[in-house]
């Protein structure tokens, strides 16, 4: 005959939330997966922008080689000009040497700006996950000009930066932390069961006298931690702290690098068209000294000067452009993305509240 305890228990434990604590940390767990989110979208972005800028200095760079192709090609002229009249007995050795001269050093130019183009454009191939050696543009110089901004932009545009959003879901996530810490200070309740069989026999578990269950509540308090509840709930609302300051401060930031970019655009347009009246000025300087190095009024050296004072117009009526275009990509990016309003998301910012 079997004699014994035979027992088959299943026991079950759930601790109430009476406090919100476990409740509280799946809403901060939720907060960092959405600010996790705009690190990434943070991320994406600023590389956007760089991309963006990488092609930009590209196009310029195929510009700047544009252009000092062909002012290669008129000092060529020059040279032959020159050596024409020297031929004469019209000018002298050393108008030929300056214009060789001249000549030699914009072809290192040329070259330079090659070696210049060869890596933005494997910058770009790197950006866009590709090998350099793979990738290649075709020369097209930049000739685009810098879109229209418009006036009065609003400041609820910066709502689509991703720092921003991201660190007002810390905010809110560090929020969360103070409800856990003060959790801390009240008893765990916890409801625990039990069910089960037992019996003298395994054949007899299943019998209906062989069932029994229990049903309660426990309570567990810590009396004592030297502090260390307090010293968390006062961690957790000096990380709440900071977490406000560097709201405050991704926000002014984002605010600086508008203004920053709307006042470039604003000075580089106006830059640019006293660039073009110097060019302008310039080739009419380079057109009269040429007349008159021609009719033996001037030295060869007046024109050389006119026309390196012309060649650093033009390359830096180059640059202006390419600066424009810079400060117009990171104007996209300090918005979050662009400056059209339809664009806004339609939800807005959760409140946090301080305990």
């Amino acid at each position: 005959m079997s004699t014994g305890d035979f027992l088959l228990p299943i026991d079950l434990s759930y601790e109430l939330d009476l406090w919100g604590s476990i409740r509280r940390s799946v809403a901060a767990a939720r907060e960092e997966t959405q600010a996790t989110a705009g690190d990434y979208e943070t991320a994406k972005l600023s590389l956007e922008a760089e991309l963006a800028m990488d092609y930009f200095n590209l196009r310029s760079a195929d510009a700047q080689k544009q252009l000092l192709d062909d002012t290669v090609k008129a000092y060529t002229d020059n040279v032959q000009l020159t050596t024409h009249r020297f031929n004469g007995g019209v000018a002298p050795r050393s108008d030929v040497a300056q214009a060789q001269t001249q000549l030699d050093t914009t072809r290192v130019q040329d070259t330079d700006v090659t070696v210049q183009r060869t890596q933005f454009e494997h910058a770009i191939a790197v950006l866009i996950g590709k090998p350099p050696a793979e990738f290649s543009l075709a020369a097209a110089p930049v000739k685009t000009q810098p879109p229209i901004i418009p006036t009065g932009l609003p400041s609820e545009l910066l709502q689509r930066r991703p720092d921003i959003a991201a660190a007002e879901r810390r905010m809110a996530e560090a929020n969360q932390q103070i409800g856990i810490a003060r959790a801390a200070y009240f008893p765990t309740v916890t409801l625990d069961g039990t069910a089960g069989f037992s019996g003298t026999h395994p054949s007899n578990w299943f019998t209906w006298p062989a069932g029994f269950w229990a049903l309660g509540p426990s309570l567990a308090e810590t009396l004592f931690d030297a502090g260390r509840r307090r010293a968390t709930s006062e961690s957790a609302r000096a990380n709440y702290d900071g977490t406000i300051g560097t709201y405050r401060q991704t926000s002014l930031t984002a605010f600086q690098e508008v203004e920053d970019n709307l006042a470039e655009l604003r000075i580089l347009e106006h830059e640019a068209q006293q660039q073009d009246q110097a060019i302008a000025s310039s080739k009419d300087s380079l057109q009269l000294f040429t007349h008159r190095y021609k009719g033996g009024v001037d030295t060869y050296l007046q024109v050389i000067t006119a026309q390196t004072i012309l060649l650093g117009n033009e390359l830096n009526a180059i640059d202006i452009l390419r600066r424009r275009m810079d400060a117009s990509a990171l104007l996209v990016k300090a918005l979050g993305g662009g400056w059209e309003a339809s664009k806004l998301p339609t939800f807005g910012a959760q409140r946090v509240n301080d305990y």
